[in-house]
């Protein structure tokens, strides 16, 4: 029996502008340099640097054009196109931005700063050197593309051939994939693409320069590794028939192995590239300035020579279809040109809102530095203020750095939750993420601490926190359990 129902949906769909837009705003100066230079190679009608014919200056956030909105239409009647407006001054500005969003040594504060880097990227280019086979090449590819965020490939080799075969039309056995395997544990950092824990230890010990130690702690880990995870020492020592100090020896050269390759690009250590900072913030007579990096502030027009084409077309007499054609083409070409510019604007407006708002929230951390002042932030707090939506502010946020008195910082960082002290007062999580790490260096090494007595000890600092949130901030400052701190 068929029945007919009636139901309403609300939904928001974003046109190709906003999407553009949205992508405009996420990017860092340097990958936003790049799409700028994409835009004026794809388009003749937008191009950079003065327009002589322009005299006038135009305010840093001066919206005041009445730029027409740009329709990619599949057709377009040429004899509704207003040749007029094309010709105005008003719609052809020479976009320039002031120095009160821009600061006039914005090179002098370009520095070589941390980012991360692609690991999977870095994997792919360290294949480059090896001399392989198409085919080979394709697994390896395969292979890489199969490694998780810490490192590791959590699939069997079987699971891997099936997988090969029906997404990439790629078949081979286990055994080729076993060997290509072998080549992908010969790539930096050591260990990875291991399978287990055990193996990821393996591969980096046998990298490593062979000596007695070493033997012992490949020993260990290929024969006796449950009884080293278990800190069993006097049993290795009777396994092994070695002394507590020829034991320590071993154990020292395993536990600086790293059990998580791949958080090296997404810890503390991360793989680097040259940046530029997005944002300055300075102290001028104990007062907060910002400043927007120059390079997102870039002098755009439209083309003159297609100003002139559509005037040449405006006066011609017998308009040809080869000309409606030439015509239709300009326009698109003109209305893409002005809304980029006009994105660019409202890019540079956003960026610079957003990061004003920080600044403000956080005012008391960036006039002294001092990180038990930053205050508790979400992307809702700053998305209220600037009435814009969280997602833009998380665009502004998670991509871009700010250059301050203490450091250049990624901006995402200075965003926390809030957390209730035994006072009753709220403070950041990045306060107690701290004195967690404080209390952990400090720890006694032959007796390290577990989460419930970090939590205990916590909770006297003023700090109620619970096991599990000590564990969860324990994983994200990639500080191992207590049982991998021990030290002999």
């Amino acid at each position: 029996m068929l029945k007919q129902f009636l139901n309403l949906k609300l939904s928001q769909k974003l046109s190709p502008q906003q999407i553009q837009l949205m992508k405009l705003i996420q990017l860092p100066t340097q990958a936003f340099e790049q799409r700028l230079l994409e835009e004026m190679n794809e388009n003749p009608a937008l191009e950079g640097g003065d327009d002589q014919e322009e005299t006038y200056e135009k305010d840093e956030f001066d919206n005041n054009e009445d730029y027409d909105e740009y329709e990619d239409n599949d057709s377009i009647d040429s004899g509704d196109i207003n040749i007029d407006e094309y010709l105005s001054n008003d719609e052809t500005p020479d976009y320039k931005t002031q120095a009160n969003n821009y600061s006039d040594d914005d090179e002098e504060r370009e520095s070589p700063l941390s980012a991360p880097v692609s690991f999977h990227q870095d994997l792919i280019n360290q294949l480059n050197t090896f001399i392989l086979t198409d085919d080979q090449r394709d697994i390896a590819e395969f292979l890489v593309g199969s490694i998780d965020d810490m490192g590791y490939i959590r699939r069997t080799i079987q699971d891997i051939v099936d997988d090969m075969a029906f997404t990439q039309g790629i078949y081979t056995d286990e055994k080729t994939v076993e060997k290509i395997l072998h080549i992908v544990h010969e790539l930096e950092p050591s260990g990875v693409g291991a399978r287990d824990l055990q193996e990821c230890l393996l591969l980096q010990l046998k990298h490593k320069t062979p000596t007695e130690s070493v033997a012992l702690a490949i020993s260990i880990i290929q024969d006796q590794f449950e009884a080293f995870t278990k800190k069993h020492y006097d049993k290795l020592i009777l396994k092994f028939s070695v002394s507590r100090e020829q034991l320590k020896n071993g154990i020292d050269e395993i536990e600086r192995l790293n059990p998580k390759p791949g958080g090296a690009f997404t810890g503390s250590n991360k793989m680097t590239e040259h940046v530029v900072p997005d944002f300055a913030i300075k102290i001028v007579d104990n007062e907060l300035e910002l400043t927007l990096n120059g390079r997102n502030a870039p002098e755009l027009h439209v083309s003159k020579d297609y100003q002139d084409m559509m005037k040449t077309y405006k006066d011609s007499k017998d308009k040809s279809n080869a000309q409606k054609d030439a015509v239709q083409f300009i326009k698109q070409k003109l209305d893409s040109a002005k809304w980029f510019i006009d994105a660019i604007k409202q890019r540079q407006e956003t960026l610079y809102v957003t990061m004003n708002a920080i600044m403000h929230f956080q005012q008391e951390y960036f006039l002294d530095g001092d990180e038990a002042n930053l205050k508790p932030m979400i992307l809702k707090d700053i998305a209220d203020m600037i009435g814009l939506d969280i997602s833009t502010v998380s665009r502004v946020a998670n991509s871009k750095y700010v250059d301050t008195p203490y450091g250049t910082k990624l901006i995402k960082e200075f965003f926390s939750e809030a957390m209730t002290n035994d006072q009753g007062e709220e403070v950041s999580t990045i306060e107690i993420k701290n004195i967690l790490q404080t209390v952990i260096a400090e720890e006694d090494k032959s007796k390290p601490l577990p989460d419930d007595q970090l939590a205990d000890i916590l909770k006297e600092k003023g700090y109620p926190i619970a096991r599990r949130t000590i564990a969860k901030y324990r994983e994200q400052l990639d500080i191992p359990v207590a049982r991998m701190r021990k030290k002999m």
